[in-house]
């Protein structure tokens, strides 16, 4: 019953998060248990196996064409950037990508002015903005960067300092490394096995 109940919040979640009528896992999730009449939140991994389901079932046969588009979208943006060492992550990397979905791409470099330049002679940047993230009670803040493709499709480019290439951290969603890909990593994914999926196994 219990399993029941929370499999409803999940795959309601699901629906809110990819009709866009929620942005954030925590807010789906909310809005979900009170559509549904219960006080049981599901984990957002839970959530986040739902989303995947259903946009299988709406998009079909498309959704592995799309994350086929989107990989050799990103591989032409990260050869653009290659000198400030772009790692592919986000959904894209995973290979959990939908309708609606950007690609998310990190970039390490001490010069923001730099990789702005770079990005704004290729393509059509349509925003620029300062983000930050606490953690353990240190702030630290990156340049988000967002680019407009000729396909329409959306790119976020993060800048971060370059002592921060090394670093990995845990999905909030999946519960494992962000691993992601690196430019020699992605062209070789995209010639030996471009539907790729990097998921945690289930538990």
């Amino acid at each position: 019953m219990k399993k029941g109940l929370r499999r409803r919040v999940a795959r309601e979640a699901a629906r809110r998060l990819y009709h866009h009528l929620a942005e954030e896992y925590k807010q789906a999730k909310e809005a979900a248990a009170r559509s549904v009449g219960v006080g049981l939140l599901p984990s957002n991994l839970e959530v986040a196996s739902e989303l995947d389901l259903l946009a299988r079932e709406v998009e079909g046969c498309g959704r592995e064409k799309l994350l086929g588009d989107l990989r050799r979208e990103a591989l032409q943006v990260m050869e653009r950037l290659k000198v400030f060492h772009p790692r592919l992550i986000g959904s894209v990397w995973r290979g959990t990508a939908r309708k609606g979905s950007d690609i998310d791409i990190e970039v390490f470099c001490q010069d923001t002015e730099a990789v702005v330049k770079e990005v704004a002679q290729a393509y059509q940047v349509t925003k620029i903005e300062q983000g930050a993230k606490t953690d353990a009670g240190k702030t630290e803040r990156f340049l988000h960067v967002y680019v407009t493709l000729p396909s329409e499709h959306v790119v976020e480019v993060v800048i971060k300092g370059l002592e921060r290439r090394k670093e990995r951290r845990t999905c909030e969603i999946y519960g494992d490394l962000i691993v992601g890909l690196t430019l020699p990593q992605l062209r070789r994914l995209l010639t030996d096995d471009p539907q790729k999926r990097f998921l945690p196994k289930e538990r």
